[in-house]
């Protein structure tokens, strides 16, 4: 057997081992009573990511939660804290609001935005959340559109001077490639059941009724994400229609003057304003990591990986999936 083969082996051996472990303890815990079975079970919940210290406060009964944020907001793409960056992002929101030690929360933000329907079910995880523990959103290098959209559901919005944020804005991409298919003799053909069924068909140019239509869906998603800055940020939203929510990405002291956030500073800062809002000078911060899984681990061996090409254009940032709404700036889009 090759060395890879052993190593397999021993490392299937080692997961049964311990997995036969812990049912015994739960087992064994089972038979003392109900009472000390939740607390195993809460106790092995709360692991499903683990903590490394980044800043020690002269605590540690008390802690600052740092939750990174990171890459486009998509479902099905794999995110910093696992496999399925939504899922991934709102189990790291529930463990913390369910751990009593967690005393506020910090979102350590890199994104450009993505998907609307993503970010909005962030926005409303971190909404419900910062109704039971302070949420502090601090934007790294971007924390645009999609990303500034999942933000209004905190209690407070910090960035430095140099980030790129805002982007307040929709958008749909699609490819026409007509001419192409004119020049080298190829020919689309469609069979619909209805006049609007590829009105995204790249082959031809699109009517005037499938642009006004098109145009509507993203207006109505444009008009939910300006209400929500509206109302969170507490501006005017004709004010904000006519001003920053066009479209464009802001420096930090520009959004800053615009009242989109609500501090400007580094991430010791917004640590700091965690510990103030959480009522715990002396927290310990600590940062969620994903930890190993069975489930990950067994898939290694149950997957079969095709080979996929990918094309890299230039200047194009994201792989936007045609004919889907996004929350991202224009750069990002093919």
């Amino acid at each position: 057997m090759k060395k890879s083969g052993w190593l397999a082996l021993f490392l299937f051996v080692g997961v049964c081992a311990s997995m036969l472990l812990n049912l015994g303890l739960l087992f064994a815990l089972g038979a003392k009573g109900g009472s000390s079975l939740r607390g195993m079970r809460n106790a092995l919940a709360q692991k499903t990511f683990e903590e490394q210290v980044v800043a020690d406060g002269g605590s540690s009964s008390s802690k600052i939660a740092v939750i990174p944020l990171e890459g486009v907001i998509a479902f099905g793409e794999p995110g910093s804290l696992g496999d399925a960056m939504v899922d991934d992002f709102k189990n790291a929101l529930e463990q913390a609001e369910e751990d009593d030690q967690i005393k506020a929360i910090v979102l350590q933000v890199d994104s450009p935005g993505g998907e609307v329907t993503a970010s909005d079910v962030l926005y409303h995880a971190i909404g419900a959340l910062s109704k039971k523990k302070p949420v502090v959103v601090y934007f790294n290098s971007i924390g645009a559109s999609g990303a500034f959209y999942a933000a209004c559901g905190a209690n407070w919005i910090m960035c430095n001077d140099t980030t790129f944020t805002g982007s307040i804005g929709v958008i749909i991409s699609a490819l026409n490639y007509r001419d192409l298919y004119g020049k080298v003799g190829l020919e689309s053909v469609i069979f619909k059941s209805g006049k609007f069924k590829d009105m995204l068909n790249g082959a031809r140019a699109m009517t005037p009724e499938e642009t006004a239509y098109i145009q509507g869906l993203v207006m109505q998603s444009y008009d939910r994400f300006v209400g929500i800055v509206a109302r969170s940020r507490k501006l005017d939203e004709k004010a904000l229609r006519n001003g920053v929510a066009d479209g464009r990405i802001l420096s930090g002291t520009d959004a800053y003057a615009a009242k989109l956030v609500d501090q400007l500073g580094y991430i010791e800062d917004a640590y700091a304003k965690a510990r103030e809002l959480g009522k715990a000078p002396d927290a310990q911060v600590v940062r969620y990591k994903h930890t190993y899984s069975f489930d990950k681990f067994f898939r290694l061996f149950g997957e079969s990986h095709s080979s996929k090409i990918e094309l890299a254009l230039p200047g194009q940032r994201a792989s936007l999936m045609p004919g889907r709404v996004y929350l991202l700036p224009a750069f990002f889009a093919p």
